[in-house]
């Protein structure tokens, strides 16, 4: 019987292995070869290494400019080393502003002095090192002393404030409320500054990574009483990197902007704080109870404000320059060694950061471990690897900015593509980035396998997908599309500076979605509650480096560059129907709106005590000529589809190399130059969210329709400038 179940098992690895080998492998004429050098590529994967790795890392907090973090940059790179790896660390000095004083007070109607900590737990090993824990802040907050009454307004965005001036509510000289979600941190005070408020506190709601969930840490996984969500809130859409060297990298002759001048910084100061220091005060506050979806999860009648209620808020920091440490591990290619193939994830934390961002730097560390077992046997790269363990990270992308500010022009002669990753947990494949690597992307998660599933991870996403469909037309562009469609990338990562601002190629990778992880950014993020609630096994840590390990050998060897200028050329297609339709949606939307107006003028003139807030007319949405970016779009099509017919050879790798710059312009975005990019960027209200066709969409969103007409212009001839950059290469 244990014979013919061994022959059993070796019929179906051989099947498997004959299966795998037949699959085409876009950019290679033996694709047998390669499935070949990924299967002992898989052999060589040790989740132990992680899990070690992981330990040694969260042992102490090893935030930007912490004496372990620059421990952990020396022990990754005496890892990369004995790797084999060219390994260096480079150094930034970046202003890097820690807390000094910390003081919030509800001064009545019951007085109540937040606490502003996070107490240590028996059951998280690593929570009670007080001394080295940067306590619960935002980084770039301006100082401030300040008082005021204080008023709720639900997630802090621009839609949010339209709700306070429909109900009456004015800011103005007031302190906001806001809790986490729908926006990254720093739009919040960004938008509360602009409505005239002077203060602004931040918490994190149950509703939305708390009980609402489930356990709380340490019974479950999701975030407690006393848990804050630190963060930078520095106005990454301006720029990111060190706030005093936009442009330049921060070495240690770099000219730096006197603070003062410094664009990124808040206005107004800001705090995050717990939701059981956050409960007073809504308790406290009076005025017109919020609508329905302004709810929280929190035990209180949720209210506007103004009122009785009062808060003083006192925050000094000490304004300082940190070093931060890159890691950079390079092996160098054969025959195409002057282009190169990056690969990043940042290693420092807010505190101990066993998931974001140990979890991908281990990762990333034990593919490059593998690699480098590969090369040792004989494998040689045909083009250049390149390993980068990023500091400064979580305070706005500072030493990946710094490193590519400081490289920009070599790489923007030599880089192929940067793959990044930040974090990953149990659960389903995500990818983001350069569409013109969709197929690319598909065939390596087609030949990955999902540890759950059994099936490819590729094909458990596309299920997720289906059933979370809302439409009859979604699910039937999801059955009849062969290609996994890429996320567009707006911010919130190390892609940023390679993708926005260097206009070069560039993949976000991870898995996710069914971890309990409610303790983002807060001293709870730890290896014990990685090792409970996120990936107990370092399953999915092996996935992950399966995955972009694929990737990096892919790169590395093809015979040509694996991308197709028609799937980008079709995705920037749909941006421009999509921004169409937003226009003439705004018209539609801005005439309904004013025949309300001029109804409910009608009732309050019948009725003058009636209670009605007037909202304020909105000018009629003019026509916008939008034939030159069609025509553009049209024509990129076209030449797309005729450079993928032509060119499946070497000779092509420059003109795809140089593609995704074709999209960038210099001079930048209106108002923020730094972001060269002109198909993706953050968005200037949404941070981390993308805007697609960026310059024409926001001015559109903000009525600026002289603007909206200029930029379309802009776009088409930068779409043109793509179009020829193909046209010339056939």
């Amino acid at each position: 019987m244990r014979r013919l179940i061994a022959s059993l098992l070796l019929l179906t690895t051989t099947s498997l292995f004959a299966e795998t080998a037949a699959k085409p492998i876009f950019g290679f004429s033996d694709p047998a070869k390669e499935h070949a050098l990924e299967a002992r590529f898989d052999e060589k994967l040790r989740a132990d290494n992680l899990r070690t790795w992981m330990k040694h890392m969260t042992s102490r907090p090893h935030h930007l400019g912490s004496p372990f973090g620059k421990e952990v940059a020396e022990y990754m790179a005496g890892l990369f080393k004995s790797w084999g790896y060219e390994t260096t660390i480079e150094r930034f000095d970046v202003l890097f502003p820690t807390p000094k004083t910390r003081v919030v007070e509800l001064l009545g109607p019951e007085p109540y002095t937040l606490k502003l900590a996070e107490p240590a737990l028996a059951e998280d090993a690593t929570s009670g090192q007080a001394a080295e824990i940067l306590p619960p802040y935002n980084a770039y907050s301006i100082d401030g002393d300040v008082t005021g009454e204080l008023v709720y307004v639900n997630y802090g965005v621009p839609a949010d404030y339209e709700v306070l001036e429909r109900n009456g509510i004015d800011v103005k000289g007031k302190i906001v409320l806001a809790r986490y979600g729908r926006s990254w941190r720093g739009i919040k005070p960004k938008v509360a500054a602009e409505h005239g408020a002077i203060g602004c506190l931040i918490y994190s709601d149950p509703a939305d990574d708390g009980y609402a969930y489930g356990d709380v840490y340490p019974k479950g996984g999701w975030r407690s009483e006393w848990s804050a969500q630190r963060g930078s809130v520095a106005d990454m859409p301006v720029y990111s990197g060190d706030p005093l060297t936009p442009f330049v990298g921060a070495t240690s002759g770099a000219k730096r902007l006197d603070r003062k001048d410094a664009k990124t910084l808040t206005k107004i100061p800001v705090l995050p704080i717990s939701y059981g220091d956050a409960l007073p005060l809504l308790r406290a506050l009076d005025g017109a109870p919020v609508p329905q979806d302004w709810r929280g999860g929190l035990p209180v009648a949720y209210h506007f404000g103004p009122g009785k209620a009062r808060v003083h808020m006192k925050l000094e920091f000490d304004w300082k320059l940190a070093p931060t440490y890159n890691v950079i591990a390079k092996m160098r290619g054969t025959d195409l060694a002057d282009q190169w193939i990056l690969r990043g994830n940042h290693h420092d934390a807010w505190v101990h950061g066993a998931h974001d961002p140990v979890s991908g730097m281990v990762a990333l560390m034990e593919e490059a471990r593998a690699i480098g077992e590969l090369a040792t046997a004989g494998w040689k790269p045909r083009r250049t690897l390149i390993f980068a363990g990023w500091d400064g990270e979580e305070q706005g992308l500072l030493g990946s900015t710094e490193w590519v500010e400081t490289h920009l022009p070599e790489l923007r002669e030599h880089a192929v593509v940067y793959i990044n990753t930040d974090s990953t947990s149990r659960g389903f494949f995500y990818a983001g980035g350069s569409n013109a690597l969709e197929r690319f992307v598909t065939e390596v998660a087609r030949d990955v396998e999902d540890p759950q599933r059994g099936v490819p991870v590729l094909d458990r996403r596309n299920a997720r997908d289906m059933r979370d469909a809302e439409s009859a037309e979604e699910r039937a562009e999801l059955r009849d599309r062969p290609l996994f469609r890429l996320d567009a990338l707006g911010s919130g990562s190390d892609f940023t500076p390679f993708f926005q601002h260097g206009a070069i190629a560039s993949l976000n990778i991870g898995y996710g979605d069914e971890e309990e992880y409610g303790v983002y950014h807060s001293a709870y993020d730890s290896f014990d509650h990685f090792n409970r609630f996120v990936d107990p096994n370092f399953t999915y840590g092996i996935v992950q480096a399966k995955t972009t390990g694929r990737m990096l050998l892919r790169l590395a060897n093809a015979d040509f560059l694996p991308f197709q200028a028609s799937t980008l050329a079709d995705t920037i297609s749909r941006f421009t129907t999509e921004v169409t339709k937003l226009a003439d949606r705004m018209r539609a939307e801005t005439e309904d709106t004013n025949r309300m107006i001029q109804d409910r003028t009608m009732e309050i003139a019948a009725d003058p005590t009636r209670p009605f807030v007037m909202p304020k007319q909105k000018a009629a949405v003019p026509h916008l000529e939008m034939a030159p970016l069609r025509n553009a779009v049209a024509r990129l099509q076209k030449s797309a589809k005729a450079f993928d017919a032509a060119k499946t050879d070497a000779n092509r790798d420059r003109t795809v190399m140089r593609l995704e710059r074709a999209l960038s312009r210099d001079e930048g975005l209106p108002g923020r130059p730094w972001y060269r990019h002109h198909v993706f960027a953050p968005g200037f209200y949404t941070g981390y969210g993308v805007k697609t066709l960026p310059s024409v969409r926001e001015a559109i969103e903000l009525r600026k329709w002289d603007e909206a007409n200029a930029q379309i212009l802009v776009m088409a001839k930068v779409i043109e400038g793509a179009a020829e950059l193909l046209e010339k290469s056939r």
